[in-house]
């Protein structure tokens, strides 16, 4: 992986910047001996390990604006940081960069349920929004998979979404406002609380942005209130092109399930073995929910089976307890801890349209054969959010290239049938060598001159995103 030469003349002033930090935070938080960076070395992408100049731990809008003011002043790089839950790069480091985590932005600022809406501070974690408003019947509806550890500044670095993003929509749809920090140290806010800003539509320009832009300290959330019930269906099928179609024929008949999650043979077995959830020993599995009244419920599952017997299935199992309910979604959310008990793995994110599902699953099938190694899936498959897990020995000489390359020809099929090269993942370091896969020479143009906007210095998270040959001029400018 090419990264950046580290500038030399920030590496020379590190204890010259160190010492500037630490007149802005209170002490311990600004870490800067070599044994303890490491900590900070990578996020969940651990493939690829650099330990940072320093890490500076802010508790407030103001304590990251004067870290941004003197990084920007120094001509420091910064990458920011959520819980290091990415599974792109997003929060790898370069030897001369400080990274800025916001772990210890946790509060939550006001509650309106009135008008339906949180205000949290960033580095407070997903799980935890939803469990501030429980008690009151609301929830936070985006849910990642690491949402027991995955912060809302990744989630709207990245634009997150998880199981039931097919109903509710992603971070984007959920995300009302933010309190954004320039790499100058400037505060300013977008959105608020309300349905829709006026003027230009610079949220769902921030959301998204991967650390680009600017670093959020504050975001005000949707929340709704819970559903009446909600109900589970397992369906296992003999194939996986077969689970797919039937996905596709489930969106094609207008019903709206609030998720539709997709596993395969190797996952099942895995889950099973990890965590006993009582899955079929089928080749590929569906679990699809609907929510509702007790009629809407008993409708919905209705039409939902139905079309799920035109496909054959060999097990059809509709939960009847919420006992039953939790067991079905156990395998799930066992899914990414159970393949790593087995094998090393790296985890894809891919987009297709949900029509080219049982195409996209059978090339897959097919190039796992071609490269030589297995591929279990586990994925969003409601939207056609793809998550590859291709399995690969991290100690065997070349096989992390062979799986680096087998993952890049996912994603280049990915964009041929119509889709793009992540969903909720975001680009990072992974895939920024293939941005002009999916975009022109034009379309990254645009997409530079809005960074140039934001951050004229090139300062924040430099190495990401964007192919290096593209940027190489503005990051030298920078220097």
């Amino acid at each position: 992986m090419e990264m950046p030469v580290p500038n030399a003349a920030v590496l020379s002033r590190k204890a010259e910047i160190v010492a500037r930090l630490q007149t802005v935070l209170p002490q311990g938080a600004v870490i800067h001996q070599p044994r303890e960076t490491h900590a900070y070395e990578c996020d969940a992408l651990t493939a690829y390990r650099c330990p940072p100049l320093a890490v500076v731990l802010p508790s407030s809008t103001e304590e990251v604006s004067a870290v941004l003011n003197i990084c920007h002043d120094m001509g420091v790089p910064v990458v920011p940081r959520g819980s290091g839950t990415s599974l792109a790069g997003g929060a790898l480091p370069t030897e001369d960069s400080v990274v800025l985590g916001v772990a210890r932005l946790n509060d939550v600022l006001e509650t309106d349920y009135d008008n339906r809406f949180i205000r949290v501070q960033s580095g407070r974690t997903n799980l935890s929004v939803s469990g501030a408003v429980e008690e009151n019947a609301f929830f936070y509806a985006p849910d990642p998979s690491s949402q027991l550890a995955c912060a809302i500044a990744g989630n709207i670095a990245m634009n997150s979404g998880g199981a039931h993003c097919l109903k509710y929509g992603v971070t984007t749809n959920n995300l009302l406002g933010v309190t954004l920090v320039l790499m100058d140290g400037t505060v300013i806010e977008i959105g608020g609380a309300h349905l829709d800003a006026g003027g230009l539509d610079l949220l769902g320009l921030i959301c998204g942005s991967e650390g680009q832009l600017g670093v959020v300290t504050e975001a005000t959330l949707r929340i709704l209130h819970k559903p009446e019930g909600a109900r589970p269906v397992l369906m296992g099928f003999d194939r996986n092109e077969v689970a797919g179609a039937c996905v596709s024929d489930i969106i094609k008949a207008g019903v709206l399930p609030v998720a539709i999650e997709f596993m395969d043979r190797p996952c099942i077995r895995a889950c099973e073995a990890h965590a006993g959830a009582g899955c079929p020993d089928c080749e590929a599995l569906l679990i699809v929910e609907v929510e509702g009244s007790e009629a809407e419920i008993v409708h919905q599952l209705g039409l939902i089976m139905e079309i799920a017997r035109n496909h054959n299935p060999v097990e059809l199992r509709e939960s009847k307890s919420e006992e039953e309910s939790a067991r079905i979604w156990l395998g799930r959310k066992a899914a990414f801890g159970a393949m790593g008990r087995i094998n090393d793995y790296m985890c894809l994110d891919g987009v297709i349209p949900v029509s080219e599902l049982a195409f996209v699953l059978r090339r897959i099938g097919e190039m796992s054969g071609e490269y030589g190694l297995d591929v279990a899936n586990v994925f969003h498959a409601g939207d056609g959010n793809l998550h590859p897990l291709i399995l690969f020995d991290a100690n065997k000489p070349g096989d992390l290239e062979t799986c680096e390359a087998f993952g890049a020809d996912i994603l280049k099929l990915c964009v041929e049938v119509g889709g793009c090269l992540t969903g909720e993942h975001g680009v990072g370091v992974e895939k920024r060598d293939l941005m002009l896969t999916q975009f022109s020479p034009a379309d990254l143009e645009a997409q530079l001159r809005v960074k140039d906007v934001f951050d004229p210095d090139w300062l924040l998270n430099p190495a990401k995103v964007f192919p290096l040959r593209e940027t190489a001029t503005r990051r030298g400018e920078a220097a």
